[in-house]
């Protein structure tokens, strides 16, 4: 592919359907609120597991182009970082540890790569789930998917500075294994003490059966994209819900079945369900503070106004 040179002060959105995203009514909003100045956000639109040669080129134009400031990674987090690492300049540790990327942004003529997920995924868990809940109920955690969404939640669920309130065992199940193959690996470097059961699905019926093992008030979460950038869900509709379970969708357009599937049970099984809004605005908020090198808060007034600039256009 051949990619435009910017013309104005750019920010890259690199994703599967770009075009369908809130993002693209609220970021003008957003960038006027922040002061950024003349500036827009571009699209680039890949399949997933995409051939790593695109990966690299669009990398390799972000790099060189003089008004491309960076870019927000979604979906293609690990294979973008696989295929691309020796294109950074500077690759944050962590991100290098769990091998994946989700913001991209220069300084100084350089391009640094880190992962944002591992801080915006606590933001956004920590906005909807009860004080000490772990601590209080004893409740475990069942990841379904293994990217790199999957990974930072993991990370955030098991860090020490959480002391007794974490969860008691952290499930993950993925309907491939390499990946669960790189998160025990990275579950084992960072010595926790929280147990992580990993689980391979390859057809829904089998992560069906991992719901009944879960104590009441477990989190059970969509990290797979699917009912966003493939149609479906993780589960079928026959999967019964832990009582009392945190249901969170990372994702927050698309065919939601996942969501849908919450729903259906929530009265009955006294479910709190969560769809990804609160994530989608934590996640570009950080990645743009990155680019364009501007702070934003993580909470309070400033933070509140974005969140309602950006709720007027769902």
């Amino acid at each position: 592919m051949s990619y435009t040179p910017s013309t104005k002060p750019a920010m890259f959105f690199i994703g599967v359907t770009t075009g369908k995203s809130s993002i693209n009514k609220v970021f003008p909003r957003w960038a006027e609120r922040l002061g950024l100045g003349d500036c827009e956000l571009r699209g680039m639109d890949f399949p997933i597991h995409a051939d790593p040669a695109r990966y690299r080129e669009a990398v390799e134009f972000i790099k060189r182009d003089p008004l491309t400031r960076g870019a927000l990674v979604t979906t293609h987090k690990i294979d973008l970082c696989t295929a691309c690492h020796d294109q950074f300049d500077v690759l944050e540790p962590l991100s290098g540890a769990m091998g994946e990327v989700s913001s991209l942004y220069k300084r100084d003529g350089k391009l640094h790569a880190r992962a944002a997920d591992p801080w915006t995924v606590g933001y956004s868990l920590d906005a909807f789930i009860p004080a000490n809940h772990w601590k209080n109920t004893g409740a475990e955690a069942l990841i379904l998917g293994a990217g790199g969404s999957a990974m930072a939640l993991a990370w955030h669920l098991t860090k020490a500075e959480h002391g007794a309130n974490r969860p008691a065992k952290i499930h993950v199940a993925n309907r491939s294994t390499p990946r669960l193959n790189h998160l025990r690996e990275l579950h084992t470097s960072w010595k926790s003490g929280v147990p992580l059961e990993t689980h391979h699905v390859p057809r829904p019926e089998l992560a069906d059966e991992i719901l009944p093992k879960l104590p009441p008030g477990s989190l059970v979460v969509n990290a797979t994209g699917l009912g966003k950038d493939a149609p479906g869900s993780p589960l079928t509709n026959a999967g019964v819900f832990p009582e009392r379970a945190l249901v969170w969708e990372f994702n927050y357009r698309g065919d939601l079945v996942f969501l849908d599937q919450a729903r259906a049970q929530e009265k009955s099984r006294h479910l709190q369900v969560e769809d990804g809004w609160v994530y989608f605005l934590h996640g570009w908020t950080r990645v743009i503070s990155d680019v364009f090198a501007v702070d934003i808060p993580t909470r309070g007034p400033v933070f509140d106004e974005l969140s309602k600039i950006a709720a007027a256009t769902r």
